[in-house]
């Protein structure tokens, strides 16, 4: 990877040519030349005035273009310190939003009004801020998301390959921002060097500098122009998604938050593979349809919506979350339940849906009810009073499958057939969306720098909550099952099947643009998924869920970094030395398993030729002695034994030698040697030996050997070499090519189903 100085990541891009670098001169001469013309009856700057502007408007740089996770964990009185329930607030409130929002459907465009206010947790003045903007990314060909994509998709896929046509492209468009009544000048930068052309982050010099400890009050308006479903947001038909919508500011993160050695701003590109990253505060939002649209979104309706000129305006307001987003289609239906669990309010619960697939009304409401009962019991109380689920229409699906706080997309089912893949699918990935509503929404990781955190974590969690279940992964269409095809594999094994074991490209803590490609990208859940499952059998089930649950106490409502997740499961198991070797070799490092069983050699224990010390004398025998010695027990065993119970049994014991390899990390293995009398023994290989040989004198020889014969060992990478006979066995082949026919089943079922 490669690190940008931080004052040519500072250099602004301005929309007013001549502005200069920020923190020169010009630079400080500009926004007062800006502020000016923007708002005439402000005074002309004296040099007074342009030698604090030049002063304050630097020193905060951006974090590094290529952070990722950190290693080292945050300071206790990161965000605020941990919330320990007694505050007036669930989360430390940094920002709050008021936003009025009118949605033209026949354009898909929504005019909206902004009013913010932002406090300034650093200890010094900021006389800049930034903005996401993030509906620029599908604004042209030009933006760091597109140009990502084009290069990651050729080196492996993306969730959605539409091309957007004239007409279907979406962006933002800041029509004023205004601090108290001075007019505001912005402009666009690439904190993370993206082109010239991004306009997904947007830096807004102030007329008056935020102090230390203050708060800052910013009035917007804007458009935001909706694209063409192609990924995550978006319309097709009269059904809109409005996500990543709003200008939302950028996280000032301080020292001691997340590896940050001092203040600096969190405020990344939208990048192809990432997601999002913003402080908690409050959000007070009006939302105006046609009236004859469904709407949910984000948060507790207030009240009952009002009616006027054929639209309805519904007041939403939630606090204690990061974001928001809404839906607005027309004709949906609405399918609701409640739930509630020990120390969670009672939650209503809501699936928005379309006619056509009402199959998948009612097993998305149950989904997600079973999710509020698992994630409370295993990590800790929901503490919000509403959950909508939403299904898109037909050719929205790429909408489909994100998450917001208190809000979620889910997957259309025409039908859905008990036993069946897609009753799988349908069944993971409600439980996955309700689960991010924890690991992106109360633990609020940064999803831009450590993606594992949220996609990883909560695969893990979910793969939990599924065995919990007993719910595999059925590799059928309902076709295959009529005709009595219906293999099936856990949900953790067919996460293995995908997790790159063998030469993975990039660490599990890396961000989300740095990578190889989009399936390095996808890595990030299935690895982590088999890593974390690894990590808990090493521990136990029991002890894993107790230090998860100690890391959603200490990082509810804050922004924990991976390390922080270390730091957390070792004090809640008590093992450093597992949990450090994990992160060690797969979180932070590229390391991989592939331990194999290479040999097994028998022989006969025949008494020894030479001298031997007997009676404290020396006696020399020669071999022609002991052959006529071992020739006369062999007639006298066989004479006393006519029957052998076992085809080796004889006269001297055997010992037999298994020799193991290992090409990749140490982890800790059970070798089980079986004999051919039908007893096994089991030894520990738990040292860092590259190869090591292990004796076994019996009466019995050795017929075979396996390494994790409990099958626990998700992360080796090859588990047909794991086992050995001394006669030809095709057992453990069978067993462990399952992991590919499975996988191939999957494929084609899938393909089916679509």
């Amino acid at each position: 990877m490669r690190s940008a100085a931080v004052g040519s990541m500072m250099v602004c891009a301005w929309v007013i040519a001549g502005a200069g670098v920020p923190g020169s001169k010009a630079h400080a001469e500009s926004i007062a030349a800006v502020a000016s013309v923007a708002n005439p009856a402000s005074a002309a700057p004296n040099a007074a005035t342009l030698k604090q502007a030049e002063s304050e408007s630097a020193d905060i740089p951006f974090a590094s273009a290529h952070a990722a996770g950190p290693s080292t964990p945050s300071a206790a009185n990161a965000w605020g310190g941990e919330r320990t329930g007694k505050e007036t607030t669930l989360s430390d409130r940094v920002v709050s939003y008021r936003i009025n929002a009118d949605l033209d459907a026949a354009k898909h465009a929504v005019t909206a009004s902004e009013h913010m206010t932002w406090r300034n947790r650093s200890d010094r003045a900021v006389s800049r801020v930034y903005f996401h903007l993030y509906l620029n990314g599908f604004k042209n060909n030009g933006s760091t998301w597109f140009t990502e994509r084009k290069v990651l998709t050729a080196h492996g896929q993306s969730r959605g390959a539409a091309s957007l046509e004239k007409g279907q492209w979406g962006w933002i468009d800041l029509k004023q921002v205004k601090q108290g009544s001075a007019a505001l000048a912005w402009h666009y930068v690439q904190p993370d060097g993206g082109p010239a052309t991004d306009q997904s982050v947007a830096c807004i010099d102030l007329a008056q500098p935020v102090p230390a400890g203050g708060t800052l009050t910013l009035d917007i308006d804007f458009l935001s122009q909706l694209p063409r479903v192609v990924e995550r947001t978006g319309w097709w038909g009269d059904f809109n998604l409005v996500g990543q919508w709003f200008p939302k500011i950028g996280v000032l993160e301080l020292a001691g938050e997340r590896g940050a050695a001092a203040p600096r701003w969190n405020v990344h590109e939208f990048h192809f593979n990432s997601e999002f990253y913003a402080d908690f505060g409050s959000f007070d939002v009006h939302l105006t349809a046609p009236s004859d649209y469904t709407v949910g979104a984000v948060g507790k309706l207030q009240g009952q919506p009002t009616q006027a000129q054929g639209k309805t305006t519904y007041h939403f307001m939630q606090g204690d979350v990061h974001d928001f987003a809404w839906v607005a289609a027309k004709d949906y239906k609405t399918l609701d339940g409640s739930w509630q669990g020990p120390g969670s309010p009672k939650v209503a619960v809501r699936v928005i849906y379309p006619a056509q697939y009402a199959a998948t009304a009612a097993p998305t409401l149950k989904a997600t009810i079973d999710s509020l009962g698992y994630f409370s019991t295993t990590l800790g109380a929901y503490p919000y009073e509403t959950i909508t689920a939403v299904v898109p229409s037909y050719n929205a699906s790429e909408a489909g499958g994100m998450e917001y706080p208190t809000f979620f997309t889910s997957d259309g089912y025409q039908e859905i057939v008990p036993g069946t893949l897609n009753e799988y699918m349908s069944d993971f990935v409600n439980i996955h969306e309700f689960g991010h509503g924890y690991f992106y929404g109360l633990l609020a990781s940064n999803e831009f720098e450590e993606p594992m955190l949220d996609e990883g974590m909560n695969e893990y969690w979910d793969d939990r909550m599924m065995r919990e279940r007993n719910e595999d992964v059925v590799l059928a269409t309902p076709l295959m099952k009529r005709l009595g095809v219906a293999p099936t594999m856990s949900g953790f094994m067919l996460d293995r099947t995908a997790a790159d074991l063998k030469q993975p490209a990039d660490p599990l803590s890396q961000n989300s643009w740095d990578r190889l490609s989009s399936n390095s990208y996808g890595t990030v859940y299935s690895r982590t998924a088999t890593v974390m499952h690894d990590l808990e059998e090493r521990l136990g089930k029991s002890v894993m869920e107790r230090a998860m649950r100690l890391y959603y106490q200490r990082w509810r409502f804050r922004h924990p970094s991976a390390a922080d997740l270390r730091a957390a499961l070792i004090d809640g198991s008590g093992d450093a030395k597992d949990v450090n070797a994990i992160f060690d070799q797969y979180v932070y490092g590229t390391a991989h398993i592939d331990d194999s069983i290479t040999d097994i050699d028998v022989a006969e224990v025949l008494p020894n030729a030479g001298v031997v010390t007997t009676n404290g004398k020396p006696v020399e025998s020669d071999q022609n002695a002991l052959d006529k010695q071992i020739k006369t027990r062999r007639e006298a065993w066989d004479k006393a034994h006519p029957k052998p119970t076992f085809d080796d049994e004889g006269p001297f014991p055997w010992r037999s030698t298994v020799t193991v390899f290992r090409d990749g990390a140490s982890v800790p293995q059970l070798l089980r040697v079986t004999f051919a009398d039908g007893t096994h023994q089991d030894v520990r290989w738990d040292d860092g030996r590259r190869w090591a040989r292990f004796d076994f004198v019996k009466t019995a020889k050795a017929v075979s050997a396996e390494l994790d014969p409990p099958q626990l060992a998700y992360l080796d990478a090859n588990k047909l070499n794991d086992s050995l006979t001394t006669k030809p066995n095709g057992a453990a082949s069978r067993r462990w090519t399952a992991d590919f026919a499975a996988a191939l089943e999957a494929f084609y079922a899938a393909l089916v189903t679509l």
